[in-house]
């Protein structure tokens, strides 16, 4: 990544926004004007507020808190769960384990907020406990088709890209979001009760190691299809069709730019800075290289000794970004993370430079940064669709030699689905266009292609996943060098 320019000298933006004075509303208060009337772009996600003297401007704990509970579930289910069912000495069935997936779903930070956080960073976090970070936040709430206000469709009947009912054989069902997520966690308690039975799931690979408690014998990973429809369903949601929208008045980018009660913010303000939060980059976001975002990497920017999760650390898509930009080809790269992070700057320094409402050309202006900023978001998330497709070919590869790995495999591709199937929750995603989004999970289908299957069937399932790895190439325009060859090499 590079520095970003420190005034806004962008496209649009700029022909409308240089040489303008403020706004009458407020103007002893537009800091992020120079002495010629452009528009101020800070290097870090850092804005101060129009409203109180030496406050910031800036607050999206609740976001964090959401990608803090989509963590430390993936945590429990990867470092916990196979231990609790071994020891058969808390859970005694499908419903406790259950219920112990739900703790963090629909959190309750009344009764748990005090619980202390898992996710690791070096140094130390400055918030030990969830209500430290923020209260009264939960997944099951933001979930997409549960704050339906902005939805663009109806996910309790438009939700597609998952048709086999079996996964819902032990609860949820595969009509909604919220469905399929319970779906998924429920196959997942049925699998770790079993567990503390004596009755674990058999690796369907002749004198394969035994199978982590989270991955099915047809090659599921319930771990990962949790954690990244999450991911998606509720920080992708949120982020693109709620926060960042502007087709719903009051809402989004349409909200009032005045102060929001005693806050030290406004309402726009507060929005866009909640869209930012739910792409999950810290605040210094552009000082760090792509190799440290990818490595998960914590600065410690204020040097006080710990790292603030909600500004030093970075999360979901924002690390995505990184490690996409880093696997690109040469003379195709890509700045996934420059793009995003400089229109994310650049349309907060709009929003903290106008009035109490915007005029039209600064909510053009607005919307063109939001555009570049959901773009880079949602290639990123693609292009990690693309990278695990690859994935799933070169793991195809080795069916029959002792290279391969039943575990590895299932993992891979359910990063795949569970990242695709969020695709649709962006009412601007070019994946809505026609039939692209159908027919890429036609493809894709609901479960891989294990050794063992016909060769004919696996033959047509490998043609199936470069026909599907086509479609997004040709959705977002990756160039060729980026997509990989036939068996999923040379690419990302």
């Amino acid at each position: 990544m590079t520095k970003i320019a420190s005034i806004l000298a962008i496209g649009t933006a700029f022909m409308l926004l240089s040489g303008c004075g403020p706004s009458d509303e407020n103007n002893e208060n537009h800091a992020n004007h120079n002495s010629s009337g452009e528009v101020i772009v800070p290097e870090t996600y850092t804005y101060e507020s129009r409203f109180v003297d030496g406050e910031s401007a800036v607050s999206y704990s609740g976001q964090i808190a959401r990608h803090l509970l989509i963590n430390e579930l993936d945590l429990y289910i990867g470092n916990q769960l196979e231990e609790d069912a071994l020891s058969n000495s808390v859970f005694g069935s499908q419903e406790d384990f259950y219920s112990a997936f739900i703790f963090y779903y629909e959190f309750d930070s009344d009764a748990d907020g005090a619980t202390e956080l898992q996710t690791p960073t070096t140094p130390a976090a400055r918030q030990a406990t969830f209500n430290e970070v923020s209260t009264e936040k939960d997944l099951i709430s933001k979930t997409a088709g549960n704050d339906s206000v902005t939805d663009h469709k109806d996910w309790s009947s438009d939700f597609v890209g998952w048709s086999d009912a079996s996964i819902a054989a032990h609860g949820g069902n595969i009509t909604s979001p919220e469905g399929l997520l319970r779906a998924f966690m429920n196959t997942l308690a049925m699998q770790a009760y079993d567990l503390s039975e004596g009755n674990p799931a058999d690796n369907p690979i002749e004198g394969g190691a035994p199978l982590p408690v989270y991955v099915t014998p047809t090659g599921l990973d319930l771990k990962q299809l949790t954690q990244k429809f999450l991911l998606m369903s509720v920080a992708f949601s949120q982020g693109t069709d709620d926060y960042l929208d502007s087709s719903t008045q009051g809402k989004g980018l349409l909200s009032s730019n005045a102060r929001e009660g005693n806050s030290p913010y406004s309402t726009l303000e507060h929005a866009w800075d909640e869209g930012f939060g739910y792409f999950g980059a810290s605040r210094s976001y552009g000082a760090l290289t792509d190799q440290q975002i990818a490595d998960g990497s914590q600065v410690d920017a204020d040097e006080d000794g710990a790292i603030d999760f909600t500004a030093e650390y970075n999360f979901g898509a924002s690390v995505n970004a990184a490690k996409r930009d880093l696997g690109s080809a040469d003379g195709a790269k890509t700045n996934f993370t420059e793009e995003a992070f400089q229109a994310f700057l650049t349309g907060r320094a709009i929003i903290n430079a106008a009035g109490d409402e915007l005029t039209d050309e600064e909510l053009d202006a607005l919307e063109e940064q939001r555009d570049i900023a959901v773009s880079a978001w949602e290639k990123a998330i693609a292009a990690t669709a693309v990278h695990y497709i690859n994935d799933t070919l070169q793991e195809m590869n080795k069916f029959g030699s002792e290279e391969y790995d039943f575990a590895t495999h299932a993992k891979v591709w359910s990063e795949l689905k569970g990242f695709s199937l969020g695709l649709q929750f962006n009412p601007s995603s070019p994946m809505n266009e026609g039939t692209r989004f159908g027919d890429f999970h036609a493809l894709i289908k609901d479960a891989p292609v294990l050794p063992g299957a016909e060769d004919a069937d696996i033959t047509a399932y490998r043609e199936d996943l470069l026909e599907a790895r086509a479609i997004l190439g040709e959705a977002y325009g990756f160039d060729a060098a980026n997509l990989g060859d036939e068996d999923g090499e040379n690419g990302w």
